[in-house]
């Protein structure tokens, strides 16, 4: 009884406190600008920086992909998709291979799909090795750098590794051919062996039309001080929940699912957009993965993402100054959660929601058809242009090979 009216004195204190400061932040300025060398890259414009050429695949690897399986197209790896689309039609794409500063190569790798719609990446590497057989044999380009000056789009959960459990993605590592390309993924974690040196990280894709028609008025009031919707275990393949989340999600259950300060559950109501556009704080507990869309969903509805993942690398975190918008949380502090929030104070709650407030950094978490200026396609381009020019020793001499094609597992080998 006595941590439920403590909890609800604090909640309702932090509420007043809150609605005092809002009403003079609503008086003066509803956003604040990303200051120093993060703002300045979140507004680059990357055309006339740099040129892709896109290889035209046959369409097994990507249109007909898709006919099959339109559930592809709302699914948190459609950036592969869109990605494709966007450069079809980017004012960087050119139709001169001689000229180009990146290769781009449309495969649609996750677009395999359960009846649940969890994705099958079995078949992916062998889909990649097919397609890399196939330029390096028709343009000769790849085997001027091996790719080095070509860039894959790879949003599985541990991206270029292609396994959704971490042990086997793990024993698997990157798919040698993918050596020395860059990976554009979602995956992120430092000292990984499924996150080579430059790759680009990148948040997953999550439907911007389907969340801007769940927009509620932005002064409605914050009343729910801590949410979250979704797995604590996964009773298929961990019941016990030492495993799945590292057991990050199962100690949030077990230390406050009776805790009045956290709305937390597993049931997912259809007013969950909403909800999080109620709440102060959203939490973004790591799954079989660091990432998920909860950190989109969280920037885009103004919700302080409450980040437990352990040495995640978070997306664009040179334009992203997430330190600032959000809370780090150390999968072994989770039993001290409410503690840890309520100890912040509301001036710095306050900040981080002016900041979220800010158009820029929303768009920098969004795939938008039609593409918008600052938006993660124009992210993602940024950090292809930042690489530029491409080092000499990417350019290997007539003759010369570094990549090992018959490496990685057997089954891997097969054809496609």
């Amino acid at each position: 009884m006595k941590s439920w009216t403590l909890g609800i004195f604090v909640l309702l204190y932090l509420a007043l406190l809150l609605k005092i400061e809002g009403l003079k932040f609503h008086r003066s300025e509803h956003t604040e600008r990303i200051s120093g060398s993060a703002g300045d890259v979140l507004e680059d414009n990357p055309v006339g920086r740099l040129k892709v050429f896109v290889y035209e695949l046959p369409s097994k690897y990507n249109k007909k992909i898709l006919q099959k399986d339109q559930r592809c197209l709302n699914h948190m790896f459609a950036a592969e998709i869109f990605m494709h689309r966007f450069l079809l039609s980017s004012a960087v794409r050119t139709f001169n291979p001689e000229e180009a500063d990146w290769f781009y190569t449309p495969v649609y790798s996750t677009c395999d799909l359960t009846p649940n719609g969890l994705p099958l990446p079995f078949k992916s590497p062998r889909m990649m090795r097919s397609a890399i057989q196939l330029i390096s044999s028709n343009w000769p380009y790849w085997n001027r750098t091996e790719g080095a000056d070509h860039f894959f789009i790879v949003p599985h959960d541990f991206g270029a590794c292609f396994h959704y459990q971490e042990e086997k993605a793990i024993e698997r590592g990157i798919l040698p051919l993918l050596q020395r390309a860059t990976l554009v993924q979602t995956f992120g974690q430092r000292n990984h062996v499924c996150l080579k040196d430059g790759s680009i990280t990148i948040p997953p894709y999550a439907p911007p039309q389907k969340m801007q028609s769940h927009l509620i008025p932005p002064d409605t009031p914050r009343s729910i001080f801590v949410y979250f919707r979704g797995l604590f275990y996964d009773v298929g393949n961990d019941p016990e929940g030492g495993y799945y989340a590292r057991g990050a999600r199962a100690a949030v259950w077990e230390n406050f699912k009776n805790n009045p300060l956290f709305d937390i559950s597993t049931e997912h109501p259809t007013t969950y957009y909403e909800d999080m556009q109620r709440a102060i704080f959203c939490l973004c507990p790591l799954g079989w993965a660091p990432w998920s869309p909860r950190l989109v969903e969280a920037v885009i509805f103004g919700c302080i993402p409450v980040i437990i993942a352990d040495d995640i690398v978070l997306p664009f975190a040179d334009a992203i100054p997430w330190e600032d918008i959000g809370v780090f949380v150390a999968e072994k502090d989770v039993p001290n959660l409410d503690t840890i929030l309520t100890s912040i104070r509301p001036e710095e709650i306050l900040r981080k929601q002016r900041l979220l407030a800010n158009p820029s950094m929303k768009q920098a978490m969004l795939f938008p058809t039609p593409a918008q200026s600052g938006d993660a396609f124009h992210q993602i381009l940024n950090g292809l242009a930042r690489k530029l020019p491409h080092d000499k020793t990417n350019y290997l001499k007539p003759g010369e090979k570094s990549l090992n094609w018959t490496a990685g597992p057997v089954g891997d080998l097969k054809p496609w």
